[in-house]
């Protein structure tokens, strides 16, 4: 075999090695984005992506005839159906349910992993007449393996935060495809000419479709995030860390991570007052120095800003996105009072895990705004390891408050915290909850080793919040106790199941 033939193959494995694996990547990403519980999603992926390459591999030996024209036909339709996963997926998740979901998920996969099976096979049998078959599979291997470890590489520190999900799907498919036609063009002496005006047609046709997608991707995301949000989209960017949205409807403005509601400038106020006044009530001093976890809209920062007595605020979000956003953003500045850009606030851009890990600091007060446990990442922020650290960064006699999820919507994940805190050492600890019209009733914990305050002293004017409505903050329905639930665990994050129990009834907004 000529030197430019194995050159174009050897070229061909490395392209290829890299499209599959940003095809599976992608479609782990967009259902753990769209279905929580990311190990779940990736295990499954994986799972089914190698049985379906096993299947494949075994198939490749019923190719016996024009092992070109086969894998140049593979390319090209590996490439279709990977350029489509993306906007198929998106497309489906605006109108189905979600066990459908999910089998359109590993559907996919399938036909990707099969697909994908066949590859190496077919180009071992075209080279093996110009290699033995040690060195011939070990370089077939080594360059799909290479490839492999480019797209790993590249997908989550380049594609995700500066493409986005459907771009990236898009040009991997078009690489695929256009792969395909250049070993069409290269070896299309050996390919009859009437399968070789098909094949070229095709990829034509496919190319000039795909380039066209590409063109229009952001019409099709803006009409998608219609049919997905309530509102009108606003703004709309992809961190490392997330999908963030932001929608408006006259002055309403709403914040959206991975579709899932933060608040609506509407109510917002319930959930903050809640979750800042209530905790500063149970501190008694006259400098009181606190210690906010997510928040990084501002809004949390916002309401502690409004007590004197509040010295300094250290805000700690991972995102800097998402600060980023609340110090520019005109719809948030309007919202937060440009609190982060307050004297007194300290914004650091750091996990929660490894900041309190890692701080000397003692706060009177630490506050945790965090997104709810729909991931293990975020699942171990309310591990009974992660409150320990918590009661470590507390000064003597501090309290400690974190957002709780719906005791409605998700009891069990619920009174999951409830019993973790116990588990990590506070001596007492108070649930009470707020009505928050947006996205319903929500929960939230107190917790210190001095006995908390009952009663709330109106010491700034707030919104909505008075000693009546605390008091009744502090009622729950009888059904709402569980005493069966586990404690969430580092190495066993039971919280996370719990949630996604209720994960549907959660991330389906009522249209």
């Amino acid at each position: 075999m000529e030197t430019n033939k194995r050159l174009i193959l050897q070229v061909t494995i490395f392209l290829v090695g890299m499209c599959s694996i940003i095809y599976e990547l992608l479609i782990s990403t967009v259902s753990s984005y769209f279905l929580g519980d990311s190990i779940k999603s990736f295990s499954l992926v994986i799972g089914f992506y190698m049985a379906s390459m096993g299947l494949g591999s075994y198939l490749s030996k019923y190719f016996t005839r024009n092992l070109i024209l086969s894998f140049i036909n593979i390319e090209i339709i590996l490439g279709a159906v990977g350029a489509l996963s993306v906007p198929i997926l998106y497309g489906y998740f605006s109108y189905s349910d979600f066990d459908g979901f999910r089998f359109l998920v590993l559907l996919l996969v399938c036909i990707i992993g099969a697909l994908t099976g066949l590859e190496i096979p077919l180009v071992t049998r075209i080279l093996e007449n110009d290699y033995q078959l040690k060195e011939n599979l070990s370089q077939v291997l080594s360059l799909d393996y290479a490839g492999a470890l480019i797209a790993t590489l590249v997908f989550p520190f380049f594609f995700v935060p500066v493409v986005g999900n459907l771009k990236t799907a898009l040009i991997f498919g078009l690489i695929n495809i256009n792969v395909g036609l250049a070993n069409y063009w290269f070896f299309r002496k050996q390919i009859d000419k009437k399968p070789a005006t098909v094949i070229r047609l095709a990829a034509i046709i496919l190319i000039g479709f795909l380039a066209l997608f590409f063109y229009f991707s952001n019409d099709y995301v803006k009409h998608w995030n219609q049919n997905i949000f309530k509102y009108p989209v606003v703004y709309e960017s992809q961190s490392p860390y997330q999908k963030i949205t932001l929608t408006k409807n006259g002055d309403e403005v709403r914040l959206y991570l991975n579709n899932a509601i933060q608040f609506s400038s509407r109510d917002e106020h319930r959930y903050h007052e809640a979750i800042t006044h209530i905790p500063l009530n149970n501190i008694e001093a006259e400098t009181i120095e606190v210690l906010v976890l997510g928040g990084g809209e501002g809004l949390v920062a916002r309401e502690l800003l409004m007590h004197r007595e509040v010295k300094s605020v250290d805000v700690v979000d991972i995102d800097p996105a998402i600060t980023e956003l609340a110090l520019n953003n005109p719809l948030l500045l309007d919202i937060n009072k440009r609190a982060l850009s307050d004297e007194r606030v300290q914004v650091i851009n750091d996990d929660a895990f490894n900041f309190l890990g890692q701080s000397t600091k003692v706060y009177d007060l630490i506050i945790a705004d965090l997104p709810d446990p729909n991931t293990e990442v975020i699942a171990r922020l309310y591990s009974a390891a992660f409150f320990r650290l918590v009661k470590k960064n507390l000064a003597a006699g501090g309290t400690f408050a974190t957002q709780a999820t719906s005791p409605e919507l998700t009891p069990k994940a619920f009174w999951c915290i409830s019993k973790t805190l116990k588990e990590a050492g506070f001596k007492y600890s108070l649930p009470y909850n707020a009505n928050v019209p947006s996205f319903g009733n929500w929960g939230f914990f107190l917790a210190s080793d001095l006995p908390l305050k009952k009663t709330y002293q109106e010491k700034v004017d707030t919104k909505s919040l008075t000693n009546e409505i605390y008091r009744r903050m502090q009622v729950f329905p009888k059904e709402y106790d569980y005493s069966d639930i586990e404690t969430n665990q580092l190495d066993q994050p039971v919280i996370l199941q719990y949630y996604l129990d209720h994960w549907e009834s959660l991330n389906y907004e009522k249209r």
